[in-house]
């Protein structure tokens, strides 16, 4: 008889987490789903038998407790995104530390045969030496940066080879680089301070965010910013192909955005039906270090933020089409501009969008 997999998943109260632990629960094949994350348990688990929550942060003692379920896959995707004003070393333990431990278990743990870890495209940083055309693939470099999201990742992603190399290898290792990650669950279901709530006016509430939407009624744009965009339900098909499919190999690491054109300022200024605000990057930079310092980090813009909406970074994310044989369903654009997927019905009926 087949045995049933269990399946621990860190930051399981978080946008993407808490979306894997919803979906994984409902295999049939699947035994339990352990989320970790330090906030409380969301309430779309309660009632679910398959899942078993524990309100702790990844640096806490938590291995003793989820060892007993004998986990076959381990999904970290918990992650301190928001710089903490003031407390970096915190954050820092938080996400390093905290991702040390992660791996640890995972390679060392008899039961675990596969683990996967959410990265970024981030870390190939955004420098002005980049160009729009450019494509970084997975064989790129990471390159020091100041925004410490990208850097943080950047380390982790060296503690995790490093770790892997150490360790008797018995655990196949699945690193996944996502561009921005969107979606109807995402932008109506929780509402997170973002490019896409900010710029399409989402944000209220408190009076930092009452203030943002006033600033964006046009969307400002530097000559050379891009984005790239994928889809949450593409998200969430990459891993479970990559949890319940043929191993892809030992150790390896995808992009995942889908292919085409990427996403430019007036491509997301005319999705969001706003005009184009012309500016530079050091007008950028001046304005993300007013608003970091004003609102104490309440408004994400800390130091070395401002390099991602004025120099590009776009990769190539075939790669999960080659080796995993996974088609992306939705394009880069598709994703930022309608509402489609698997969470649409979280999206009010006049605010639906769907592609004519």
């Amino acid at each position: 008889m087949h045995k049933k997999h269990t399946i621990l998943i860190t930051g399981a109260a978080g946008y993407i987490g808490a979306m894997l632990v919803e979906r994984f629960a409902k295999h049939e094949d699947v035994e339990h789903v352990i989320g970790i994350d330090k906030e409380p348990v969301p309430d779309n688990f309660n009632g679910q038998t398959k899942i078993a929550y524990l309100e702790l942060n990844t640096i806490d003692a938590w291995e003793e407790k989820v060892r007993e379920y004998q986990p076959t896959i381990v999904i970290h995707t918990a992650w301190q995104i928001r710089e903490m004003y003031g407390a970096q070393d915190v954050e820092w333990k938080w996400n390093i530390d905290g991702s040390d431990k992660v791996f640890a278990f995972a390679l060392g743990e008899p039961s675990v045969a596969r683990l996967i870890h959410f990265s970024t495209v981030a870390s190939y940083g955004a420098y002005p030496s980049n160009t729009i055309e450019q494509r970084f693939t997975e064989d790129a470099a990471f390159r020091k940066m100041d925004y410490r999201y990208a850097e943080e990742k950047r380390i982790t992603e060296g503690h995790l080879e490093d770790l892997y190399e150490k360790s008797d290898k018995h655990t196949a290792v699945s690193i996944v680089r996502p561009a921005a990650i969107t979606g109807p669950r995402g932008r109506f279901m929780r509402i997170r301070f973002g490019l896409q709530s900010a710029l399409s006016g989402q944000l209220s509430g408190s009076l930092v965010y009452r203030v943002v939407s006033a600033m964006v009624a046009f969307v400002p744009t530097t000559p050379a910013w891009l984005r790239q965009f994928i889809h949450e339900d593409d998200v969430a098909g990459i891993i479970e192909r990559l949890a319940f499919g043929e191993k892809a190999g030992v150790y390896e690491v995808f992009n995942i955005c889908p292919p085409g054109a990427v996403v430019r300022g007036a491509d997301m200024a005319q999705a969001v039906g706003k005009r184009q605000l012309p500016v530079q990057p050091w007008m950028v930079r001046l304005a993300f270090s007013v608003f970091w310092h004003l609102t104490r980090g309440k408004i994400p813009t800390g130091r070395g933020a401002w390099k991602g909406y004025s120099y590009p970074i776009a990769v190539d994310g075939s790669r999960v089409t080659r080796v995993l044989g996974y088609e992306y369903q939705h394009a880069g654009l598709d994703a930022f501009r309608y509402t489609d997927g698997e969470y649409e019905s979280y999206v009010p009926l006049t605010s639906r969008k769907h592609k004519a």
